[in-house]
């Protein structure tokens, strides 16, 4: 998609349509930005009473000349109460019925304000994210499917400094695109020798990456991971990718991502309505190298390591067998009473490798780990795990800002109580009470002390059950926007 601009309206393109702002300020209906042409045209549907410029309202007109002949009225509702998200919201509603009606080239009006990169950059975040669609899999496009992308934004009004803002934050949803791709794609396609591939395809002078495959898995005892990976055919990986954008900075974020490929859940067999979905448990492995591809593209200032454990959980003659007992990377023993439970178990020994290995500043570890966030939090919010209190805080401040929230739940000391075992150092799973707080618990044993570290549980929120207004397919991407403000702003 090809983002371009104007200073003025009058240098603007010609267009198939303009999305012109409305908003509601006391009483009345205003034009929100410097485009008095279009203002006459509004007010008949005003007048009409067909639009009150309500949030994400949209009133539909033509003209008989103009660069554009169609005009999009967006409503954003009481001006003050606007705010990023009513942004984002507003324009990719604009953008679905853009796609729909199949015009390509739009010209986006932005509403005036203070903070006006903010206003726009949100704008085209929201539009952008809505301008989606995976398709590979089909033959034939359907009839109605709105698998048609914008070709063209042109951001009309704005200067050189907020358009080179604006294609910072294409450069990032590029990366989210890339990320929903991946969580999207067949398990069958999606490996982790694909995960590895991607990962190496992204390698250059400031981004190193290595792959660690059986054997090499096998002479660092990844006891954990491999023994997940043991009913499969596919061979498991763990992939760590390392970019240096400050170079003379020691300060190094760790991003850490579970790279289920696919979850059977192994012996412990999950039911029928609880597989069909589980191709998107490699999500927080998207997130990272999506988090890894936009620093690299951005040219982030900042150091990051990320992280990959990638494993099939599938079922053969070797599987894992539930009351089997193996050794971490770090030397635990875990007795594994629940093979479902087996994201945590490649999680730690990808934590206990990353800490052995390098000197790491933060830990953040994202993972589609239980079902039981979504029961206590649904897709609204992911759940947030930490050590750390300023560390939580500037991760909420961050989710606050890209709406992928984060809700801080507790890390009590309680919850490694149901993790004893009376054969090995600890059980891999406390049961269905407190579920998320549990595998949280048994996380946080393989954090050494002094870590700041942050667990995100995206099971709720990386793959939706409906689509939402700029999510228009159920993988989300969720967790590349936040990770990338929340790294920059340190």
């Amino acid at each position: 998609m090809h983002l371009t601009h104007s200073e003025t309206a009058l240098k603007r393109k010609s267009a198939d349509i303009a999305i012109v702002p409305f908003w509601i300020e006391g009483t009345q209906i205003k034009i929100a930005c410097d485009a008095s042409e279009f203002a006459p045209l509004a007010m008949v549907p005003i007048k009409a009473k067909d639009f009150s410029a309500k949030s994400e309202e949209l009133a539909f007109l033509y003209r008989s000349s103009g660069k554009e002949k169609r005009v999009l009225l967006v409503g954003l509702g009481k001006k003050k109460d606007l705010t990023v998200e009513t942004l984002r919201r507003c324009y990719a509603t604009a953008v679905r019925l853009c796609r729909k009606k199949k015009w390509g080239c739009v010209n986006f009006f932005f509403p005036d304000g203070s903070d006006e990169i903010s206003y726009v950059t949100c704008a085209i975040e929201g539009s952008l994210l809505a301008n989606y669609a995976y398709d590979m899999l089909k033959k034939e496009t359907l009839k109605n499917d709105p698998t048609f992308l914008l070709k063209e934004i042109h951001c009309v009004g704005i200067d050189k400094k907020t358009f080179s803002e604006c294609k910072k934050h294409a450069l990032l949803i590029e990366s989210v695109q890339f990320a929903r791709d991946l969580i999207n794609g067949n398990a069958d396609d999606v490996t982790p020798e694909l995960l590895a591939s991607h990962a190496k395809e992204m390698a250059g002078s400031s981004l190193k990456v290595k792959v660690l495959h059986e054997k090499e898995l096998e002479k660092e005892k990844m006891g954990l991971l491999l023994a997940v990976n043991k009913g499969s055919n596919k061979k498991p990986a763990l992939i760590v990718l390392e970019y240096r954008g400050d170079p003379d900075s020691k300060d190094i974020t760790a991003v850490v991502g579970k790279g289920i490929t696919y979850d059977t859940g192994g012996l412990n067999l999950k039911i029928s309505g609880s597989m069909e979905t589980m191709k998107c448990d490699m999500s927080g492995s998207a997130v990272v190298l999506g988090v890894l591809q936009a620093a690299k593209n951005l040219s982030l200032k900042r150091n990051i390591i990320g992280v990959i454990a990638s494993a099939e959980n599938a079922i053969g003659p070797d599987s894992c067998k539930p009351g089997d007992v193996y050794v971490s990377h770090g030397g635990r023993s875990v007795e594994i009473n629940d093979t479902d439970a087996e994201g945590r178990l490649v999680l730690a020994d990808a934590l206990s490798y990353l800490q052995t290995h390098y000197k790491p500043s933060r830990i953040i570890d994202l993972a589609t780990l239980t079902g039981g966030i979504v029961v206590a939090l649904g897709e609204a919010a992911s759940g947030m795990f930490c050590n750390d209190d300023k560390m939580a805080l500037q991760l909420t401040e961050a989710g606050d800002r890209t709406f992928e929230r984060v809700w801080r739940m507790p890390l009590y000391p309680e919850y490694k109580e149901a993790l004893k075992s009376s054969i090995a150092d600890m059980k891999n799973s406390g049961g269905r009470k407190g579920s998320p707080c549990t595998a949280a618990a048994f996380l946080h044993e393989f954090i050494h002390k002094g870590t700041a570290w942050a667990h995100l549980d995206i099971a709720g929120t990386a793959f939706l059950s409906e689509t939402k207004v700029y999510h228009p397919t159920a993988a989300t991407g969720c967790g590349v926007r936040l990770l990338i403000d929340y790294i920059e702003a340190l």
